[in-house]
């Protein structure tokens, strides 16, 4: 076969080094990767189980609906926004 060392190619070193440097974090506050569908998704989501815990709990305190609904849409734009 050969009598030389097994090394790198040239080529593929430099690629490496010319290689633009990515960000492998995520931007936003969630752990995952998500695109605005995913975000408004998961908003809804949060919507509806937000919404049924308010009508087993806090609703027969005296409580209106309405407060989850503005507290869970006011966390729908945060989530959508900087999610």
């Amino acid at each position: 076969m050969s009598d030389h060392p097994e090394e790198p190619l040239i080529s593929a070193l430099l690629e490496e080094k010319d290689a633009p440097k990515t960000n492998d974090t995520p931007n936003g506050f969630l752990p995952i990767e998500t695109n605005w569908f995913d975000r408004l998704f998961l908003s809804v989501v949060i919507w509806i189980a937000l919404s049924l815990f308010w009508f087993r709990f806090i609703e027969p305190l005296g409580l209106s609906i309405w407060i989850a609904n503005a507290s869970a849409a006011a966390l729908a734009f945060i989530i959508i926004k900087k999610g």
